[in-house]
């Protein structure tokens, strides 16, 4: 599946922004969908993650409470909401879709990835 993230910006800490990630090709419906995100000199780390149904979510612990994955199959697109946006949510945001899968926060269980969107945070 390709997919495309879209929605990125500039915000200052503890405004909201929603990023986007439209997919094409195959079978959205059936495909696991998950954020990761990169800041500068960091590895690329998990996020959300959200089942084919959209019956599940999960949260990295530092976004818990803030941050919101939901999908619309009809659309092809999941979202991620974010709220109360700090400084260290700075990085580049990327869409990933799984077919099939056992841990939803390790990077190896996702086969197709987006080309990613930035996100600052100011203070």
């Amino acid at each position: 599946v390709q997919l495309q993230a879209f929605g990125g910006g500039s915000v200052q800490a503890g405004g909201s922004l929603r990023v986007s990630c439209a997919a094409s090709g195959r079978t959205f419906s059936r495909y696991h969908m998950a954020w990761f995100r990169q800041a500068p000199g960091n590895e690329r780390e998990f996020v959300a993650a959200i089942t084919w149904s959209g019956g599940s979510t999960y949260y990295a612990d530092s976004v818990k409470g803030r941050f919101t994955i939901s999908r619309d199959n009809a659309k092809n697109t999941v979202y991620l909401q974010m709220n109360s946006l700090k400084p260290e949510d700075t990085a580049v945001y990327y869409c990933a879709a799984s077919y099939g899968i056992s841990d939803y926060r390790l990077r190896r269980e996702y086969d197709d990835w987006g080309q990613g969107t930035q996100v600052t945070v100011s203070s």
